[in-house]
This record gives C-alpha cells, sequence and structure tokens, in this order.
C-alpha cells in the first residue's frame, strides 16, 4: 500500500502540474509522464490489480456515459471507415514490423508482436508461449503509448484541433437517483467481468463502456459518476501506463528507443494515409479519425477522445472493431510466423554429455 500510496501521489502531481499548464488531456499524460521517469529513476511504482480494474471500470462507465440517442443513430454512418480501420490496421502492423525486420534484424515474429496495435495482453500472453523477446515487444509497445497519450494532445493543440477537456456529468447526480446508480454500476460490474471470463482484451473497460453506451443511447439512465471521480481514474490509468517502466535501467530503455521510435513513425506514416483517405472520401472530421485510428492502447485512445473534446462514441466504435478483429487475426498471424518445428531427436541421436566430453579430450 505504501507503494501504491506513492506512485499515486507523483502521478497526481505530474497530472495537476500538466492540467494547470492547459496540456491536453493532462491529467492522464502528467500522470503517465511522472510515474514513468520514478520507475526509470528506481522508485518502486506499483498499481495493484484490484485498483487497476476499478480505474478501467470507471473509465468505462464515464466514456459510455457520452453517448446519446443521437450519437447513436449517426453510428450508422460509420461502416465505411470502421471496414476501413479493419484494413488499416493490418497495413500499420506491415510497416511497424518491416521496419523492425528490416533496419534493427529482429525475428519476424517479435516484430509482428511489436507491432500490433493496443492489445497488450493479448500480445504478451500469446507472444510468452513462443519463443518471442517478450522484453522487447512489452517496452516497444509501452514506449508507443507514451508518445501517442503525450504527442497526439500537444499535436493537435499545436494545429488548434483540440477543445478544452470536459468529462460527462450525466443529467442527474446520483443523489437524486441513487437505485438507477447502483443498477448502472451493477449491470456495468457484470459486463466487466463477464468479458473478462472469455479473455476478451481490455474487458474490464469495455464491459461497463457498452452498459453505460446502451442504457445512455436508449435513455434509460441519465445519471453517470462526477467528473472528479473520472479525473481521479484518469491519473490511475497514467499510473498504470507509467508504472510499467519501473525496473527497467536507462541503458536498456535506450537500446529499444530507436527501434521504438522508428516502428512508430512507420506506423504513424501507415495510419496517416487511411486517416486521409477517410477525411477526403467519407468528410469525418480529422480529429476524430486521429483518436480512432492512432496505434495506441484502446483505454488511452478513449480517454483522450474525452478529454480533447472530441466524439468517444465514434472514436470507441472504431476500436472496438479494431480489438475484434486483433482478437480474430492475432492467432492466425502467430501461427502464420512460427518458425518450422524442429524435428525432435531420437533416443540414440542424443549424445550423452561424458562420452561428449571425452571424445573432445581423445580428439
Amino acid at each position: 500500500m505504501r507503494k501504491f500510496a506513492e506512485t499515486m501521489l507523483i502521478a497526481a502531481i505530474g497530472g495537476t502540474l500538466f492540467t494547470v499548464g492547459n496540456f491536453p488531456a493532462g491529467w492522464m499524460a502528467g500522470a503517465l509522464v511522472f510515474v514513468a521517469i520514478a520507475g526509470l529513476l528506481g522508485r518502486p511504482m506499483y498499481v495493484p490489480v484490484v485498483a487497476a480494474r476499478t480505474f478501467f471500470m470507471v473509465l468505462g462507465f464515464v466514456v459510455g456515459g457520452v453517448a446519446t440517442p443521437e450519437t447513436v443513430r449517426g453510428m450508422s454512418t460509420w461502416p465505411a471507415s470502421i471496414v476501413l480501420i479493419c484494413i488499416g490496421m493490418l497495413a500499420v502492423t506491415g510497416a511497424s514490423a518491416f521496419y523492425l525486420r528490416t533496419f534493427h534484424r529482429w525475428d519476424f515474429q517479435t516484430a509482428m508482436f511489436a507491432s500490433i496495435p493496443g492489445a497488450l495482453s493479448q500480445v504478451v500472453a500469446t507472444a510468452s508461449d513462443r519463443k518471442s523477446d517478450l522484453r522487447a515487444i512489452i517496452i516497444v509497445q509501452t514506449l508507443r503509448v507514451v508518445m501517442l497519450a503525450v504527442g497526439i494532445p500537444g499535436g493537435l493543440a499545436l494545429l488548434g484541433l483540440a477543445l478544452p477537456a470536459r468529462l460527462p456529468q450525466g443529467t442527474v447526480s446520483l443523489f437524486e437517483a441513487p437505485l438507477q446508480f447502483v443498477v448502472f454500476v451493477a449491470l456495468g460490474v457484470v459486463a466487466a467481468f463477464g468479458l473478462y471470463a472469455v479473455k476478451f482484451s481490455g474487458g474490464f473497460f469495455f464491459g461497463p463502456m457498452l452498459v453505460s453506451a446502451i442504457l445512455h443511447g436508449s435513455g434509460l439512465v441519465q445519471v453517470n459518476f462526477p467528473p472528479q471521480i473520472g479525473s481521479l481514474a484518469m491519473i490511475g490509468l497514467g499510473a498504470i501506463n507509467g508504472a510499467r517502466f519501473f525496473g527497467t535501467s536507462f541503458r536498456v530503455l535506450l537500446q529499444y528507443a530507436v527501434a521504438a521510435i522508428g516502428s512508430f513513425a512507420a506506423a504513424l506514416l501507415a495510419a496517416s494515409v487511411f486517416i486521409a483517405f477517410a477525411a477526403v472520401m467519407l468528410s469525418l472530421p480529422v480529429p476524430n479519425l486521429v483518436a480512432a485510428y492512432a496505434p495506441g492502447a484502446v483505454d488511452v485512445m478513449m480517454i483522450m477522445a474525452l478529454a480533447l473534446h472530441l466524439d468517444p462514441v465514434f472514436v470507441g466504435a472504431h476500436h472496438l472493431a479494431r480489438i475484434l478483429w486483433v482478437s480474430l487475426t492475432l492467432p492466425l498471424l502467430a501461427r502464420l510466423t512460427d518458425s518450422p518445428a524442429q524435428p525432435e531427436p531420437q533416443p540414440e541421436q542424443k549424445s550423452r554429455p561424458r562420452e561428449k566430453v571425452r571424445e573432445t579430450l581423445e580428439d
């Protein structure tokens, strides 16, 4: 608990400083940067699993609360863009993997796992059963989250495309409708554990988000978490991602930094092509497309959309499609990139150590 308290204190300081400095998505970005630096300096940054899952669920409720009957009806206009993102994510993965394979001589499977956008838990679970370099995969994926969480808000702000942050509060306070709030939260928690039980990536975030979006989008619920709770959960999300750097030395980080930056640039270049195509051909807003097509963690990109005053329903629909697409294609990609199995030597072909030593000494 002492490590957790220190982590949250550092995260709160970072989030406050970034927010006071008017940095877009400051609560999350500031917490992430400060906790990452503390972890690299050797401080034991730590967020318990129970706390992390609580933060994810609260953020899911908050993000889903943006949905209204009008926004839900607007989803029917997005199928072409959702199909496009599925194609685009394959291109993003291919471009990043090509860079890592060509310029850093990574084996194809490690490069592929490090390049798949988001879904880190699924990627690590799949890669751990193989001979891929897990450390390289996790560091490159984590650095990409940091670069997106800090770079996209800053870039949109410089271009004048980021509006002031806001969190949905609901038209009714929880004190005015406590029973509605209890039922709302209970259904979201059940959905979270249900998706977790079937091993759906990001289930603790997506479950409450879907329940919240359905209930708010249908007009059945008008209550949501207070914005202060949402801000605290954003700080927690930044702390979770920043704490990944604990136990990583600067030397190891620098060793993989060039690979992370180069693969990130390749992924962004590929994503930019699809963003430009969708903006021109489908007449969709560029800021929403940037958050929807950005190759980052789902929870981070959703909260960023919310904090930047974008359309989180649009962004959420696209990231949900991406996660489903990754879930379907990841096993296939892993199988296609598996090294050919070497035939197991027969017992009579195996050299016994003492005989091998004796032969070597005689030679």
